[in-house]
């Protein structure tokens, strides 16, 4: 079993796979989560109301089987991913936008007025937008991936690192091995989970396409200058258990360009400071830009291929950290010849 790409959903089936007694090899282009994954700031938004409605089961179910898959993971690898669950503040400009209602009305999110606020986080300047509480957490994706590929490698998984793959060998309509710049590896059964590179694998072509998101990381003299994840319409912010705080992000179409342009870094930097004022003076420790698959309607593609032993597991936009166990899960019962546990249909390839 080959996996194309070594993102935190290639390295999570693998080691989905690999418990079910599958021989897995994982070949990514540079080193393992060192794209999307490392880029990503993390948060697990399974009830945010802009979520397309196919993705919103999923995302749940997926958001209630991170504490165990992170507990695994630091298990088997020896590390601490930083999975935190104290929830999230988001702000909106209008009470009705998306689906907002029906997360009140089920008691999932609840609206805040400006004392609660206060009690919450008490440097956050209340602005007057509509306010909600939710459940959702966030997690270090930069630690999730890092101690994913030490449990990936505790379990037996090979990894072949620095050659992109570039081609899926196909022989009697089943696929055979993939080719790199560098070398051909033999497999019974082939994943493509190569991201925003995943349309670049021949003999398919998968329409998943870059989409840039700019960001930052800053550090203050307070620990704890913010406990919760903080969505506004113009920024995000999402604290570390470490101190650091990361200030997210823009959504441009500029291909495989991951340059950082420092004017849009400082425009972040004040729309967060607009917020929790005390961050227009942190210090900056990081920027960086990244690279998250889009598709063409921002659902990921997921599933069997028209090739047979040939599947997918790309395309996953903003949502590959959240999505990542039920991916996996999912995907290691298509790839095994089960029915998996979810309507997979929506995210079918042949819908393009």
């Amino acid at each position: 079993m080959v996996i194309a790409g070594g993102g935190v959903v290639g390295v999570s089936l693998a080691r989905e796979l690999r418990k079910h007694g599958a021989s897995v090899l994982i070949v990514e282009r540079g080193q393992p989560g060192r794209e999307a994954s490392h880029a990503a700031a993390g948060m697990l938004a399974w009830c945010d109301p802009m979520l397309p409605v196919p993705l919103q089961r999923l995302a749940r179910v997926s958001a209630g089987m991170y504490p165990e898959f992170v507990r695994e993971i630091d298990d088997e690898s020896g590390m601490r991913v930083d999975l935190r669950t104290q929830g999230t503040i988001a702000y909106f400009e209008q009470p009705a936008e998306g689906d907002v209602a029906s997360y009140v009305s089920t008691g999932e999110w609840r609206a805040l007025d400006s004392d609660e606020i206060a009690r919450l986080e008490p440097r956050l300047a209340y602005s007057g937008e509509a306010a909600y509480w939710t459940p959702e957490g966030c997690v270090d994706p930069r630690a999730l991936i890092a101690a994913s590929v030490k449990a990936a490698k505790h379990r037996g998984i090979d990894i072949a690192s620095g050659a992109a793959v570039t081609a899926v060998e196909v022989e009697g309509g089943r696929a055979v091995a993939v080719k790199t710049v560098k070398t051909t590896y033999t497999a019974g059964a082939v994943v493509n989970c190569c991201g925003a590179w995943a349309g670049q694998v021949g003999p398919l072509r998968f329409p998943t396409r870059p989409v840039k998101g700019q960001m930052l990381c800053v550090v203050t003299a307070q620990h704890d200058l913010v406990n919760h994840v903080v969505r506004a319409p113009e920024v995000y912010v999402v604290p570390r258990s470490d101190g650091r705080i990361v200030i997210g992000s823009t959504l441009e179409d500029a291909g495989f360009d991951k340059r950082v342009d420092p004017e849009t870094i400082q425009r972040l930097h004040q729309a967060a400071a607009r917020l929790i004022p005390e961050l227009g003076e942190a210090r900056m420790l990081e920027t960086w830009a990244g690279l998250r698959p889009g598709t063409p309607d921002a659902l990921p593609l997921l599933g069997a291929t028209e090739v047979e032993n040939y599947f997918v597991a790309a395309g996953h936009y903003r949502d590959g950290i959240l999505l990542a166990p039920v991916t996996a899960l999912a995907m290691s019962q298509v790839v095994r010849g089960l029915k998996p546990d979810f309507d997979l249909s929506p995210f079918s390839a042949a819908r393009f």
